[in-house]
């Protein structure tokens, strides 16, 4: 009697989903990083975080793809474009913001993406996680955030707040006149 062995060269369709969805958010965070206008920027971060907000959907973490998509593609890029808008900052292109930089800073990236891979591929090698249906519900989320994570959450808020803030005071010239 033969036994059916999973094949591992053809993917399912959840993998090649993923997949596309995963290239989507590399494709448009490099795009992110590389435009020259900020909006457009901006505007690439939406469609990098909404994929990975589908990357939540098909790995079954419904809860933790809506909340993806409420607070960073809804308010932490609606925040971002009023930072852009309160502190006058340059919209459209800018040479002087350019500093030339592009092959040290390649370089780092390229580094730190070796660097990061490295370190998960090692970390999971051995480890299996099967995809449950019920693992990311609210409930569970809910739970280890207010038991576990409430004190870093909102210091990480009010580090933002206190960043925003002094952005948007650094930036415009007729707070500083005022003294």
């Amino acid at each position: 009697m033969t036994e059916l062995v999973p094949s591992y060269a053809s993917p399912t369709g959840q993998e090649i989903v993923f997949l596309l969805l995963g290239v989507m958010a590399v494709g448009s965070a490099l795009l992110v990083v590389t435009t020259r206008q900020l909006v457009h920027a901006a505007l690439w971060l939406v469609v990098c975080l909404g994929a990975l907000a589908g990357c939540y959907l098909v790995l079954t973490a419904e809860f933790v793809a809506w909340v993806q998509v409420l607070i960073y593609v809804g308010a932490v890029v609606v925040l971002l474009l009023f930072g852009i808008m309160l502190t006058r900052a340059p919209i459209g292109r800018a040479a002087d913001l350019d500093s030339g930089n592009r092959v040290v800073a390649a370089v780092v990236a390229i580094a730190t993406a070796v660097v990061l891979v490295t370190v998960v591929v090692d970390g999971f090698r051995t480890a299996y996680a099967p995809l449950d249906p019920g693992a990311g519900s609210a409930k569970e989320i809910g739970a280890t955030i207010f038991r576990n994570w409430v004190l870093p959450f909102e210091a990480l808020s009010i580090l933002l707040l206190a960043a925003l803030i002094g952005a948007i005071v650094i930036s415009r010239t007729d707070i500083r006149g005022r003294g």
